[in-house]
């Protein structure tokens, strides 16, 4: 019975390592992050590209902070002037994450045509 339970939990382990090289946790957030800016009314083309460019280039810890571009309570949806953008970009605090989501749009906006 030990080493049925042991055989077992090695092979868990083995599994979630191979999905982990594999690129799971990559594809998984990559979705996710397109899914999100389908969402916000990014063209799916380029919302796939910014998903993939995004996910390979930026640790989860950075991909939370970009979170904080979101809207907050008594703000609209879509920044509507420049003031309100950059006090978005502010919240984000990783000059890192907004170069990548800035470099990706384009990038995917031109790749996207």
């Amino acid at each position: 019975m030990r080493k049925i339970i042991i055989i077992i939990a090695l092979l868990a382990i083995g599994g979630l390592f191979l999905w982990g090289a594999l690129g799971g946790v990559e594809q998984v957030t990559s979705d996710r992050i397109e899914t999100t800016l389908v969402d916000k009314g990014i063209p799916q083309p380029v919302a796939a590209c910014m998903g993939q460019r995004l996910s390979e280039r930026l640790s989860l810890n950075q991909l939370r902070k970009l979170e904080n571009l979101q809207a907050r309570e008594g703000e609209s949806e879509v920044p509507l002037t420049m003031a309100e953008f950059l006090e978005r970009l502010r919240r984000v605090d990783d000059p890192e994450a907004i170069e990548v989501v800035g470099t990706s749009a384009a990038i995917c906006s031109f790749a996207a045509r």
